[in-house]
């Protein structure tokens, strides 16, 4: 117990808050400029790749290459440079507000989706922590709400209600975080966002009937387990889904090594609960966009009976947010993306945990529905305010939850000044992706960086 931390009421930590405007105006939230010395995106994304399996780079390239908005969800390293970089010398201030909390680190879109509650609810929460660090909270929210303009742009939307749905995700973080603040510690850290109430809240009718019933097929898809990865009925054996899915040839023993550790690293009752299943069967999984390149495999469990339980092993490297917010404070990376998720995420995998094989990092957690994770990323126009909306009230709890409610209450204030700002932010920055991306193609076109389109298998 440290003794000597001051317990400061709601009320002064919103003063603390309210004071950082002095040295951030939430109006210079609003500017984006570019830095005068920026790097050149593609070498960004080059240096990002380092480390990862070369083989999957064309792939990952293919991937981000699709539209702006995959592009941005494999740009991190470029937003996370960008936001660093950010500075406002000519008006005095500071570059950030410095008021940290936990960060997602990656807080696009399409990395808020539903997952499957112990109780089997569809909970609407953040679902990706690879780059979680603590940092400025507004770190988060500027790349959520840049996600939004750029999804909205890709949908057809006008750059006027592009920014719109931005200010609307702004505005129910800004709410969210103000809710929070003001009610008990316990309450505010066990809250969650139920989906199907989120939707039954949904003012249009037909956007409301429509998510529904997306969601029920959803949910209903997803109780087959994830039967279309296991080889035929009765066979407790992964099924070869290339370039996606695949045989780890001379590094599956990397991954066994890994499991192994695992298993043997787990608190007890987990550990006893692991006991009655074996490990059957090891595969490479190519997942999502940004992720593609890293050591990624599904570990296929069975128990006696017959009964299977995938987990994932994902190897980490530092955050690409750590040359801009300082390292974690973790030397094992699998550690740093656990701890951060059990902060932010309403109802942590049980399956979490962290290992080390062959000197790379390691996470481990029960293998995610990419159904049901997908959820905010696969959508039709008229639903991105819905999901804008979701997205920012998830955003607040997880803040909320890690960091100071009270404090970052108090600087953004019952006004929408900050609002305004960071939705004006999105989308000029939606602006400098967009060149971004055309130099990126370019790049491809030209031979400078290999792309290779993955086809159906």
């Amino acid at each position: 117990m440290n003794a000597t931390r001051p317990l400061l009421c709601v009320a002064d930590r919103k003063s603390a808050g309210h004071a950082r405007r002095a040295l951030m105006p939430r109006g210079a939230h609003g500017e984006w400029v570019r830095p005068p010395h920026r790097a050149d995106p593609v070498a960004v994304i080059r240096a990002a790749e380092a480390g990862r399996i070369e083989a999957l780079l064309p792939l990952r390239r293919a991937r981000m290459a699709t539209d702006a908005f995959a592009f941005l969800r494999g740009a991190a390293a470029i937003m996370a440079a960008d936001l660093g970089a950010a500075c406002n010398a000519d008006l005095g201030t500071a570059s950030n507000s410095g008021l940290h909390t936990q960060l997602s680190g990656d807080a696009h879109l399409a990395n808020f989706g539903a997952r499957a509650g112990q109780l089997g609810d569809a909970l609407f929460d953040i679902v990706d922590f690879d780059e979680t660090l603590p940092g400025p909270f507004e770190w988060d929210v500027k790349r959520l709400a840049a996600s939004l303009v750029v999804a909205g742009q890709v949908q057809g939307l006008p750059d006027k209600a592009c920014r719109a749905v931005a200010r609307r995700m702004v505005h129910a973080y800004r709410r969210e975080m103000m809710e929070r603040a003001m009610v008990p510690p316990l309450e505010a850290w066990q809250s969650r966002i139920m989906l199907e109430s989120a939707i039954a809240e949904i003012g249009d009718r037909d956007v409301r009937k429509l998510e529904r019933q997306r969601l029920a097929n959803i949910v209903e898809d997803g109780r087959a387990g994830f039967r279309r990865l296991i080889a035929g009925p009765g066979t407790l054996r992964l099924r070869e889904r290339p370039p996606s899915l695949f045989r780890l040839g001379p590094q599956e023993q990397t991954a066994h090594r890994a499991f192994e550790a695992y298993e043997q690293g787990l608190a007890e009752e987990r550990r006893i609960l692991m006991q009655r299943y074996r490990l059957v069967d090891v595969a490479f999984k190519a997942v999502g966009v940004g992720s593609v390149g890293l050591f990624c495999a599904i570990g296929l469990y069975g128990s006696a009976d017959g009964d299977s339980l995938l987990l994932q092993l994902k190897a980490m490297s530092k955050s690409v947010l750590a040359e801009f917010a300082g390292r974690s404070a973790y030397a094992h990376d699998g550690q740093r993306v656990v701890t951060g998720q059990r902060l932010l995420q309403a109802e942590p995998d049980q399956f979490l945990g962290w290992t080390q094989s062959g000197g790379q990092d390691f996470y481990v957690r029960q293998l995610k529905d990419p159904r049901l994770a997908a959820v905010a990323s696969k959508f039709e126009a008229k639903s991105l305010p819905f999901y804008a909306d979701l997205c920012g009230r998830t955003l607040g709890r997880a803040h909320a939850r890690a960091g100071d409610a009270a404090m970052i209450s108090g600087y953004l204030g019952e006004g929408s000044r900050f609002d305004d700002a960071v939705s004006a932010w999105a989308l000029a920055y939606a602006g400098q992706n967009a060149c971004d991306f055309r130099r990126f193609r370019q790049a491809i076109a030209d031979g400078e960086i290999a792309a290779e389109m993955e086809t159906s298998a």
